[in-house]
């Protein structure tokens, strides 16, 4: 039986008790307390190796556990259910691109690092191609997180404030700097280890959530019937690039953009090739992928159980939530408040994600400043390189407290993050992919390739914004007991419902191109530039190659002579057959 129609209470009457507030506090003191342990009393020594990789004998169920609390931050936990809820699921096929996303890094991409190993992925470019094409790669990851962090610690900020009225902003000061402090002290080990506890917390709390939706509104075949009526279980096949999310660009680009930021971000590289083997690295990676597809299908569910549960009340239209992404609290509050703690171990859940994926962006973040931008400046010892990295940490935390005034003026943080990955993710894995699978490659058709991918996505990331609207689905205000629903329509946007771009029928133009594809379009550019230079331009004088450097899908059609496994050999361009 259905829920009946007064299911939503007065926003006023929702709390954030005592217990609560106990389980939120005992979640970030466990946080800090891994830090003082690492930092202090864990008993290792003091090295730039050993605060970045743990001295390389990091255990594979902690680094995979590591790896999906890091990718799940606090975005995922609270834009994913509300896409779903407002735009249906076709969005759902993100997460299916993990069956074909763990393949590609387990034996295409990680064996590269290790086979010559390789513990900063940017230091690849440099040894396939050239020093240029390292530091063009670096600085766009570093500008690349620089943009994401504050929106990391600000999601996670905002569900805290819409349940317990506090000011966002001192929120954000408070968790900043219980991250930065085990950040700093603890090093990657601190990481991984908050990362364990803070991805049990984020599972369990997931389920519970989802479960009790279910439960709330009937069963699941009553939620999957009216998700079904309000055409959020409708699938988008069309081939219009404008359109907002499609099987196609949600597929492609989802594949693309997670082998670029698992395997070929050094936040996430850094960790892999902490593990002391590559069978170690490869099992973690399966171990990452079935866990990932574990609390994606729970917080992607979610989405349509809260669709469910307010199929005739639209908190959005009736003004109970000011924008989408405050839903997932307000839903917490809903089915589980009634529950002394529950809405505390959900507030938990979701600075657990946004903790673990700071964490892991500002250590290393600090690693790829050093080594490339400071390093060879001055001279090296141990203690300076610690001290050096953890100040970085510190200035990092008190940027990304600044980036949140900013993050709040956006009304959708899930396509802000789209944008920003467009503009430098396809380059990544444009380079990168030119590299471990075109034998004939070079350094100067990489980086004609990659500055052509960064200034292209560059400038239609900054000049679509504002451009595209996207309407959401239909939603009702038929049943909510405090309004006047005569002033109100009984379903909005009835007209959209494949979620268009608004501007198509004026024809197509490259700035209505849905973002889902800017990450496609970047690689599709460092392709197309970069293969055909690679037999037009000569390469750069002294070019050497190496197989080592291929992939190992590649290296057994590369028909080339290779000398000792230790020994480089110059190879003549122009003799090369693949």
């Amino acid at each position: 039986m259905v829920t009946p129609p007064n299911i939503i209470r007065d926003i006023s009457q929702f709390t954030f008790g005592y217990v609560d507030y106990g389980v939120f506090v005992f979640m970030l003191c466990i946080s800090a307390s891994i830090g003082v342990y690492f930092g202090f009393f864990a008993k290792s020594a003091d090295t730039t190796e050993e605060y970045l990789h743990g001295g390389k004998q990091m255990k594979t169920l902690p680094i995979a556990i590591s790896l999906v609390a890091s990718q799940l931050s606090g975005i995922s936990i609270m834009t994913i259910p509300a896409e779903l809820y407002t735009f249906g699921i076709t969005w759902c096929f993100n997460v299916v691109s993990m069956i074909l996303i763990v393949p590609i890094l387990i034996w295409i991409v990680i064996p590269v690092f290790y086979n010559n190993n390789i513990t900063n992925c940017y230091e690849y470019l440099e040894i396939r191609f050239n020093r240029q094409t390292r530091q063009i790669q670096t600085v766009a990851f570093m500008s690349t997180l620089f943009l994401f962090l504050p929106v990391f610690i600000f999601i996670p900020s905002l569900a805290f404030s819409q349940v317990s009225g506090f000011n966002i902003h001192l929120i954000n000061v408070i968790v900043c700097a219980i991250c930065v402090f085990y950040t700093m002290f603890g090093g990657i080990k601190a990481v991984v280890w908050t990362d364990v506890v803070q991805g049990t917390i984020m599972v369990i709390s997931v389920a519970l959530v989802c479960i009790l939706g279910v439960i709330k509104v009937g069963g699941i075949g009553e939620v999957l019937r009216l998700a079904q009526e309000g055409q959020r279980l409708h699938v988008n096949f069309e081939l219009d690039a404008t359109t907002r999310m499609t099987f196609w660009n949600a597929f492609i680009s989802s594949t693309l953009t997670w082998v670029a930021y698992v395997g070929l971000n050094q936040s996430c590289v850094q960790r892999i090739v902490s593990l002391p083997t590559l069978k170690n690295a490869q099992n973690s990676l399966f171990i990452f992928g079935a866990g990932f597809l574990l609390i994606m299908f729970f917080t992607s569910f979610t989405g349509v159980v809260m669709y469910a549960r307010y199929y005739d009340c639209d908190p959005l239209t009736a003004g109970y939530v000011s924008k989408a992404d405050k839903l997932m609290p307000f839903f917490v509050q809903d089915v589980a408040g009634h529950l002394r703690g529950m809405p505390g171990i959900f507030i938990s859940c979701v600075f657990s994600a946004a903790l673990s994926t700071m964490s892991a962006g500002m250590n290393s973040l600090a690693g790829v400043v050093y080594i490339d931008y400071i390093k060879p400046y001055i001279r090296h010892t141990e203690r300076r390189a610690n001290f050096i990295m953890k100040t970085f940490v510190f200035l990092t935390g008190c940027y990304c407290i600044v980036g949140g005034t900013v993050v709040e003026k956006f009304s959708s943080i899930l396509q802000l993050i789209y944008s920003i990955g467009g503009v430098t993710f396809g380059s990544v894995i444009g380079v990168f992919m030119l590299g471990m699978l075109v034998p004939r490659a070079h350094g100067r058709a990489a980086i004609c390739g990659v500055i052509s991918s960064l200034l292209f996505m560059l400038y239609i990331v900054t000049a679509s914004q504002g451009r595209n609207h996207y309407e959401p689905l239909p939603s009702s205000v038929e049943a909510c007991p405090a309004l006047n629903v005569t002033t109100i329509p009984l379903f909005s946007n009835l007209s959209l419902s494949h979620n268009h771009n608004t501007s198509i029928d004026k024809g197509f133009n490259i700035l209505d191109l849905s973002f889902n594809w800017y990450v496609t379009l970047g690689t599709i550019i460092v392709f197309a530039v970069g293969i055909p230079l690679s037999y037009i331009l000569p390469p750069d004088k002294g070019t050497k190659f190496d197989v080592k450097l291929l992939s190992p899908i590649i290296q057994p059609f590369v028909k080339y002579e290779l000398a000792e496994t230790e020994e480089v050999v110059e190879v003549v361009m122009a003799n090369m057959k693949t």
